[in-house]
C-alpha cells in the first residue's frame, strides 16, 4: 500500500477544500503503524466515520484510490478472525492429570479380559484386616455383623459415586502376618490357623463377597509359602494379595524396622503360580493385588509379565494427608503402569492428624481411576 503522504502532492492544483480533506485522510491513515495488530484494530474502528465521509470523491481520482486503499485496509481489519476463546486450564491435583497418565503409558496394553473376569467390569471394595486383631484393620476392628453392615454402606457409597461401574464387596484377610519376633519357624511371620481362614471365608459368602488372602512373608520366601494355600485358592471366589513392605528375606531386617521390596521376578512367580491354578481347576481369572507406597517397594516393574489368567492391581497402600496420598499414587503407581490400580483408605491413620478421609468422589478424580478400593 502506498503511504498516503505521496497522494497529497497529486492534488496541489485542486480546490483548497479538496486538499484539506485529503490532508485529514492522510493524518488519519498514519495513526497506526501495525495494521495487523489486534490491539490496533480497535483504534482503526474508531476512525470509521472519516472513511465514510470520503466516499463522496469522484470516481477514478487519485484521492478515490487513496480512500479505497485505506478503506480496504480497514475492512480487512474488520474482517480479521477474532481471537479464539479457550477455557481456563484445569488445575489438577497430583495423580489426577490425564495428560500425565497418558505420557506414562495409560491405558496400558493388557490382555483382553477372559470370560469370568472381575476387572474392569466391576470395582472391588474390600475391608482389610484380621479377626484376631482390632488394630490391623476394619475386618477385625468391629464385630462380624457390624463389620459387614459397614462394608455394605461403603459399597453403596461407591455405587452412588460411580453408578456405571457395579461394585463387588470383598474381605481382605491377612492370612500370613509378619512378626517382630522370629517365632518357632524363625521366619518372622505367623500363619493364621485354617479354621480362622475358613471362618472369614464363611463371612464373605454370607455377604456375597470375594475373599482375598494376604501374605506378609517376613523372612520366608513367597515361593515356599504360597503353595500352602492351594487348598483355598482353588476356589473361584478366592483371590490373592502380596505385601512388599513385609518381604524382608533379602535384607534380614526385622519387620517394622525397614520397608521391604518385591522384584518383578517375584511378582512373575506369583502370577505364574496363579495362572497354573486357573488352568488346573478351570477357574475364572484371579485378581492379584500388590501393595506399594515407595519407589523401591517394587523394582523392575516394567518387567512384570501380564497374563490373561491373572489381573494385577498395583495398590497404593500408604497413609497420610490426601495430598500426600495423591503424590504417592502419582509417583509410584501412575508413573509405573502395570495393569490396574488400587487405593487404600485408612479410617484412623489417614485422619489422626486432623485430615479428612478421602471420599469416593475425590478418589475417582484420580487418573487412572482405581478399580480396587481397600479400607483398613
Amino acid at each position: 500500500m502506498k503511504h498516503p503522504h505521496y497522494e497529497v502532492s497529486a492534488f496541489l492544483i485542486a480546490p483548497l477544500l479538496l486538499a484539506a480533506t485529503i490532508l485529514q485522510l492522510t493524518l488519519t491513515g498514519c495513526r497506526s503503524d501495525n495494521v495487523g495488530d489486534l490491539s490496533a484494530a480497535k483504534d482503526m474502528n474508531n476512525a470509521a466515520p472519516v472513511v465514510t465521509a470520503a466516499t463522496s470523491f469522484t470516481a477514478n481520482s487519485s484521492a478515490q484510490r487513496t480512500v479505497t486503499t485505506f478503506s480496504n485496509t480497514t475492512s480487512s481489519i474488520h474482517s480479521a478472525k477474532p481471537p479464539e476463546i479457550t477455557a481456563p486450564k484445569i488445575k489438577y491435583n497430583a495423580g489426577e492429570d490425564p495428560e500425565f497418565a497418558r505420557k506414562h503409558g495409560w491405558p496400558g496394553k493388557a490382555p483382553a479380559p477372559l470370560p469370568g473376569s472381575i476387572l474392569p467390569q466391576k470395582r472391588i471394595v474390600a475391608y482389610y484386616g484380621n479377626p484376631l486383631s482390632k488394630k490391623m484393620g476394619a475386618l477385625g476392628e468391629f464385630p462380624k455383623d457390624d463389620m459387614l453392615a459397614r462394608l455394605k454402606g461403603e459399597v453403596a457409597r461407591w455405587q452412588a459415586a460411580d453408578p456405571a461401574t457395579p461394585v463387588q464387596p470383598a474381605l481382605h484377610l491377612i492370612a500370613v502376618v509378619a512378626q517382630e519376633e522370629p517365632g518357632k519357624s524363625g521366619k518372622y511371620r505367623m500363619i493364621i490357623p485354617d479354621n480362622i481362614v475358613n471362618q472369614v471365608y464363611g463371612w464373605a459368602k454370607e455377604a456375597n463377597a470375594l475373599l482375598f488372602i494376604d501374605i506378609q512373608t517376613g523372612h520366608d520366601d513367597i515361593r515356599t509359602i504360597l503353595p500352602r494355600f492351594e487348598w483355598l485358592l482353588k476356589n473361584p471366589d478366592v483371590h490373592l494379595g502380596i505385601d512388599p513392605e513385609f518381604n524382608l528375606i533379602n535384607s534380614g531386617t526385622k519387620p517394622g524396622k525397614k520397608i521391604g521390596t518385591y522384584d518383578a521376578a517375584d511378582i512373575n512367580y506369583v502370577s505364574g503360580y496363579l495362572k497354573d491354578l486357573v488352568k488346573k481347576y478351570n477357574l475364572p481369572p484371579k485378581v492379584l493385588t500388590v501393595h506399594r507406597f515407595t519407589r523401591n517397594g517394587v523394582t523392575n516393574s516394567r518387567s512384570i509379565v501380564l497374563r490373561p489368567e491373572v489381573q494385577i492391581v498395583m495398590h497404593m497402600d500408604g497413609w497420610g494427608a490426601p495430598w500426600l496420598k495423591r503424590d504417592s499414587y502419582k509417583e509410584y503407581v501412575v508413573a509405573e503402569p502395570v495393569q490396574y490400580t488400587g487405593f487404600k483408605l485408612f479410617y484412623h491413620n489417614d485422619t489422626k492428624k486432623g485430615n479428612p478421609l478421602m471420599t469416593p468422589q475425590e478418589v475417582l478424580r484420580l487418573n487412572p481411576k482405581p478399580i480396587y478400593i481397600q479400607y483398613q
